[in-house]
C-alpha cells in the first residue's frame, strides 16, 4: 500500500464536505420527510468519504472498519425512517414537517 499525497487527500476531503454541506443545506431547508432523511444519508456519505480518505493517508484500516460501522447504522436508520414515514402518512395523508409540529403527547 502506498502512501497518499497530500493534494489527493485534500481532494477527497473537500468532496466529503461539499457532499455533507449538500446534506445540510437540504436538511435545513426542506419540509418533505422523505427528503429531510435523504439528507441525512448524503451527509453520512460525505463523512465516511472523509474516514476512508484519512485512514488511507494515514495507512491505518481502523477508519475503513468505522465507516462499515457507520453504512449498518445508517441502514438501519433508513429502515426506521421508512416505516415512521409510512405510519405518519397513513395518520395525516402527509408527509410535510409543519403538519406534525401541532402534534401533542
Amino acid at each position: 500500500m502506498e502512501l497518499m499525497t497530500n493534494a489527493a487527500l485534500y481532494q477527497y476531503l473537500a468532496l466529503g464536505a461539499v457532499l455533507f454541506t449538500i446534506g445540510l443545506v437540504g436538511f435545513m431547508s426542506r419540509r418533505n420527510m422523505i427528503m429531510i432523511f435523504l439528507s441525512t444519508e448524503i451527509m453520512f456519505q460525505g463523512v465516511a468519504i472523509n474516514l476512508i480518505a484519512f485512514a488511507r493517508y494515514h495507512l491505518n484500516a481502523d477508519g475503513q472498519s468505522f465507516v462499515i460501522f457507520l453504512l449498518s447504522v445508517a441502514a438501519a436508520e433508513a429502515s426506521l425512517a421508512l416505516a415512521l414515514v409510512v405510519l405518519l402518512y397513513r395518520r395525516r395523508q402527509t408527509l410535510n414537517i409543519d403538519a406534525w409540529s401541532e402534534m401533542q403527547g
